[in-house]
């Protein structure tokens, strides 16, 4: 299970919730936050429920 701390950071500067990112996911998600609010919001929340997909099929 995802952090809620993570969850909290998604909505209220997404950049800071995929840290744990390559480098240029951090930019990339920064930089739609940067243009537009909802966009740089939906990109985290994505890679964030991409990452808790990840965890459970590798301990399945």
């Amino acid at each position: 299970m995802i952090e809620i701390r993570k969850w909290i950071f998604a909505f209220i500067c997404p950049p800071a919730a995929v840290l744990d990112r390559e480098v240029g996911t951090i930019m990339l998600v920064g930089l739609l936050t940067a243009l537009f609010w909802v966009p740089g919001i939906v990109a985290a929340l994505f890679l964030l429920i991409q990452q808790q997909n990840q965890h459970r099929q590798a301990q399945a």
